[in-house]
């Protein structure tokens, strides 16, 4: 266990681990390069499953999302569970019970009626705020905006369900009347009122961003030329060796006859979008400077899942285990010990979070979760027991559901589609992963160990389609 520790939490919405990555593309990210160098920063970090509720439940409770229940979305009709079920422990609770001053601000997306006071959180400010909450809406009409007045430009729309749905736009509203700057406000507020208090504190703020629409202000919406933003090296993607599903998607997300002239636009204000919510970071680590929290507080930067944005020509997330969607963002600075600057390769996952935070809070996790603390990890003092292998699931949403399981181990990952065929790549040679070598010759070793490795992980985590998933994957790794 450790002291005590203030903990701040900034999370943000579908962001590619790539878009900040030091071999990533040209965004212009100074805060987010900040931390990486004054912390450290996890280059194998992926989420448990590649969607909002999901993922954020196992944030909250450290337990993949077979075992805490909420397997797809909340809001959605065909959601498996609206809410989560309240026999879970989080991290929040736990926290509280132990004299931290828990607040949130921003989105929230685990539950359909449950709010973060339901888990021990204060709401200091909300995605979905309304005229009569005050709040954001508030804020806007103080910087002279209209809430019901905004005419976007530059918009870019899919055919979703025979409806057009925003991709991306420029909106006329100046940075300071956005939700993005409202939240880093917000965030400021608290951290302010944090400095003059005697209770350990834990924040979190959720950005709600750059989850599409991609809609920024100026200067971010033209701060990337799209002319000269390079094609990703998957553009090519043709679907062939790959799950009929994928390239049904394309219709399904109504961006099948998307160019790259389009895709272009959108990803530019993507990355417009993503130097904003980097610039309301640096507002909130030089306010901590200011206020001389920056050498007592633990800063964790994370995000729920990535997005594809035009990646492998698909838009959003779904049935498509790509490294876009589940390789995430995550760095923790913690000044008195961590050493700054380091990175740590060992694979890691959201849902190791939950007992992070139980660990820096001197609070014990339950013995059933699922992740593990990475305070070790951190301080440099790896177990020789850490895991080797990743895992992450995905259990289909709106578009239908099924079963899928992904397993990282070294440069190979296998992904087991129920439905389909399955994917095996080799992300050494094939890190667009373009080439399905499931059923290459040289690589039948691969695949039987793979599939043997998530037997056992089914095994191990009560996975419930393991009964009589198992006795597919032994017959199939037989037969190899």
């Amino acid at each position: 266990m450790t002291d005590r520790r203030d903990i701040l939490l900034l999370l943000t919405d579908q962001e590619r681990y790539d878009v900040s990555a030091a071999d990533g593309p040209a965004v212009d990210t100074p805060a987010m390069d900040r931390l990486a160098r004054e912390g450290v920063r996890f280059e194998d970090a992926y989420t448990p499953i590649g969607i909002c509720s999901s993922a954020r439940a196992s944030l909250l409770t450290g337990l993949y999302p077979h075992n805490h229940g909420m397997l797809n979305n909340c809001h959605e009709p065909d959601a498996i569970r609206p809410n989560l079920p309240e026999d879970h422990v989080t991290f929040g609770e736990l926290l509280a019970d132990a004299g931290y001053a828990n607040s949130y601000a921003g989105k929230w997306h685990v539950g359909r009626d449950q709010r973060p006071e339901d888990f021990g959180f204060e709401t200091l400010a909300r995605e979905d705020t309304t005229e009569a909450d005050g709040g954001f809406a508030a804020h806007q009409r103080a910087h002279g905006v209209d809430p019901d007045g905004i005419e976007l430009e530059d918009e870019i729309y899919a055919e979703y369900a025979g409806e057009d749905l925003l991709v991306s736009a420029t909106t006329p509203v100046p940075k300071e009347a956005t939700l993005t700057y409202y939240l880093a406000e917000v965030t400021v507020d608290r951290l302010e009122s944090a400095a003059s208090g005697d209770e350990p504190f834990f924040h979190r703020t959720d950005f709600p961003g750059p989850h599409h629409p991609y809609v920024v202000p100026e200067p971010y919406a033209s701060m990337y030329d799209p002319d000269e933003i390079p094609r990703w090296g998957n553009y090519a993607e043709t679907f062939d060796g790959k799950p009929y599903v994928h390239e049904q998607h394309l219709a399904y997300r109504g961006v099948e006859g998307f160019d790259w002239e389009t895709w272009a636009r959108a990803i530019s204000h993507y990355f417009g979008f993503v130097t904003f919510i980097d610039e309301q970071i640096g507002r909130v680590l030089d306010a901590m400077d200011r206020l001389g929290l920056d050498e007592d507080t633990v800063v964790v930067h994370s995000a729920d899942h990535g997005d594809f944005t035009g990646s492998h020509r698909q838009f959003n997330k779904g049935p498509l285990m790509y490294e876009e969607v589940y390789h995430i963002p995550l760095v923790v600075r913690w000044p008195d010990a961590a050493d700054a600057g380091r990175t740590v390769e060992e694979f890691v996952g959201l849902h190791d979070l939950m007992p992070t935070f139980c660990a820096l809070a001197g609070v014990d996790s339950p013995s059933s979760v699922d992740g593990r603390s990475l305070v070790p990890l951190l301080t440099g003092d790896a177990p020789d027991d850490w895991r080797e292998r990743l895992v992450a699931e995905y259990h289909g949403e709106e578009f239908g559901l099924y079963s899928q399981r992904m397993v990282r181990a070294g440069d190979y990952k296998l992904v087991y589609n129920a439905f389909d065929t399955d994917e095996l790549y080799d992300l050494a040679e094939d890190p667009h992963e373009l080439r399905n070598l499931v059923d290459h010759p040289d690589y039948r070793e691969v695949y039987r160990e793979l599939r043997s490795e998530l037997g056992e992980w089914m095994d191990r985590t009560d996975d419930p389609i393991g009964p009589w998933t198992r006795r597919v994957l032994d017959k199939s790794a037989d037969s190899q």
